[in-house]
């Protein structure tokens, strides 16, 4: 699973933190590693410990061409080669010492505001520009929070839409309630309304798997099962609209840690001043809180909620004392497909979803339920053919909905 996993980009940071700190540390597929920002602008991704006295790289000093160990000064690029060694060539100016000491780094990209790396094997393939990404009308912003738990439970979770029924419905309803009565104050966040599910369906798709659904006072013609949305192979949900919405990743940082990067976007409605739309010159990032003042797991968003069925499984689930049922069979379906993308690995292939032409990375569309892309009429009636004639200008207060996110905490405006 972790030859898989190398196969494609994951994002390990947002690019503002580098602007807080020019160095960070990161774990991630079993990895200690340090990031870094020098001060020409260049990002690297190198081994967290000096190979000289084996101290933290993390609390090096950035210069204008790589990162300067603070013990010694021996200093490494983006690469991980040594490039100077201070007391060394004193000694021997004309050694070449520096040349053979080189450590272990990886590739970095950036893109939407995040920081992305690859640790496969060259070539390495392109990293995916999913649609979101090609918008030039978008404000965004990342939300970043390590779970204590495993990446798949994470993601089996996307494979399961009947949760949505009871975990964010009618549990989620019953928290809210809780709350009101608890502070006298009525309740802030608009439920889930808990629909019962009357049918699931589940199809692999050029990049993952598209789920669907039928709930109560909905029909096959509805987007949510015409459309429904998709899950991103291996480790990516995209859920929202033209409006508003999210790509969450859940990657990997060992058997029992998970870091979530929610990427937000926000868009004027059709017929929204678009002037209105706040400027970013830079992509704000946010540290998820995960648990109250209690030390109780957060209950009463929808992500958090996600996050307490998650975490509550243990570190690593338990799965050879789960009794599954027909609510099960996206998850099964997508145990399935890992068993066989990490047989293609393993016989030396591209595993799904590997992206390595420039022209199909321009802009990579998703299939999304209640999609209105007003720029392409011909995907809105392939994709939404329900929603192709409904009326543009229908999303009301977008004004006030943008000016209000651009003041307020969007955790919970979300």
């Amino acid at each position: 699973m972790g030859e898989l996993m190398r196969r494609y980009w994951h994002p390990i940071a947002a690019t503002a933190e580098l602007d807080d700190r020019p160095t960070k540390s990161v774990r991630i597929l079993g990895e200690n590693l340090v990031l870094y920002k020098d001060r020409s602008g260049t990002m690297g991704l190198i081994d967290a410990l000096c190979p000289h006295r084996r101290v933290d790289m993390s609390y090096g000093i950035p210069e204008e061409q790589g990162l300067r160990c603070m013990y010694h000064g021996w200093m490494f690029d983006e690469t991980g080669q040594c490039i100077e060694q201070p007391f060394e060539e004193t000694v021997h100016p004309d050694g070449r010492f520096k040349e053979k000491v080189k450590i272990n780094s990886y590739p970095v990209e950036t893109m939407g505001g995040m920081v992305f790396t690859y640790m496969g094997p060259q070539p390495a393939p392109l990293l995916p520009r999913w649609e979101p990404f090609a918008w030039d009308d978008t404000w965004c912003e990342v939300g970043i929070v390590e779970l204590p738990c495993n990446w798949l439970q994470c993601m089996e979770n996307s494979m399961d839409p009947v949760h949505l029924e009871w975990l964010h419905g009618y549990w989620g309803v019953h928290q809210e309630k809780m709350k009101a009565e608890r502070t006298g104050k009525p309740m802030e966040i608009f439920p889930t309304d808990p629909k019962s599910h009357k049918k699931i369906g589940f199809d692999q798709f050029d990049y993952g798997i598209i789920k669907r659904r039928v709930v109560e006072g909905t029909t096959e013609d509805d987007t949510d099962w015409k459309t429904g949305h998709p899950v991103v192979f291996p480790q990516i949900l995209f859920v929202g609209s033209i409006v508003t919405g999210s790509l969450q990743y859940r990657v990997p940082v060992d058997d029992t840690h998970t870091m979530h990067y929610t990427w937000f976007f926000y868009r004027p409605g059709p017929g929204a001043d678009k002037s209105l739309l706040p400027q970013q010159d830079t992509i704000p990032y946010w540290n998820v809180p995960l648990y109250d003042e209690t030390g109780a797991l957060i209950p009463d968003l929808v992500n958090h909620q996600d996050f307490v069925a998650w975490i509550t499984q243990g570190g690593i689930a338990d799965r050879s004392r789960e009794i599954l049922g027909e609510s099960d069979r996206g998850v099964i379906m997508y145990r399935k497909m890992l068993d066989q993308q990490m047989a293609i690995v393993e016989d030396g292939g591209d595993p799904l979803g590997t992206v390595r032409d420039p022209k199909v990375n321009e802009s990579i569309e998703l299939p999304l339920e209640r999609w209105q892309a007003l720029s392409h009429p011909a995907r809105l009636a392939s994709y939404a053919p329900t929603q192709a004639a409904e009326p543009l200008a229908n999303i009301a207060n977008i004004e006030k909905i943008l000016q209000t996110w651009a003041n307020e905490t969007p955790w919970v405006a979300v």
